[in-house]
């Protein structure tokens, strides 16, 4: 029996992706269990809901009334965040580096991207993250606390120091 190149490749693929994929559908398995710590329950991928921001009494949607977004929390102490703008401008140029200052200046306010590590308090209610790299560079280095709860599929997080000032509130669910 002739097995081709192409064929063992592709054996190779999935019996090397197989563990790895498996480990983040256990790791959110675990993390939904009823009886998971606080902190066992925020492992996971979860998507955005809503963002609101209150500054001086006015409530706002930050990224508009459909915004995007992913969070990933891994049992490692890991964390990425990803927030969009449904709406964001496609660029005219179709080139990321030759956008004009208008669709440059739309995509900074309508997104926010960082990763890092995070540790969660229990007692508080809280976690923090220290981002390594963030859209926001005034982040990087230094740490943040969020205070969230979990109800079921639904993660709850306020910001009290959100970039652009006030507090914000974000609604996400459990990634399925």
């Amino acid at each position: 029996m002739k097995t081709s190149a192409r064929t063992v490749v592709a054996i190779f693929l999935v019996v090397t992706a197989f563990p790895v994929m498996m480990s983040f559908v256990a790791s959110d398995a675990c993390a939904q269990q009823k009886g998971a710590s606080t902190a066992e329950q925020l492992i996971g991928h979860w998507t955005l809901v809503s963002l609101k921001n209150e500054q001086d009494g006015k409530i706002t949607d930050s990224f508009g009334p459909n915004p995007k977004g992913l969070f990933i929390f891994d049992r490692s102490g890991r964390y990425v965040v990803l927030q969009f703008r449904s709406d964001l401008p496609k660029f005219t140029s179709n080139r990321r580096d030759k956008g004009t200052p208008e669709e440059n200046q739309a995509v900074i306010i309508g997104s926010s991207v960082h990763y890092g590590t995070y540790k969660v308090n229990e007692k508080e209610g809280s976690y923090s993250v220290l981002p390594e790299a963030a859209t926001f560079p005034n982040w990087v280095g230094v740490e943040q606390k969020r205070f969230f709860s979990i109800s079921g599929d639904e993660l709850k997080i306020t910001n009290p120091t959100g970039s652009r000032g006030g507090t914000t509130t974000l609604i996400l669910k459990r990634a399925k």
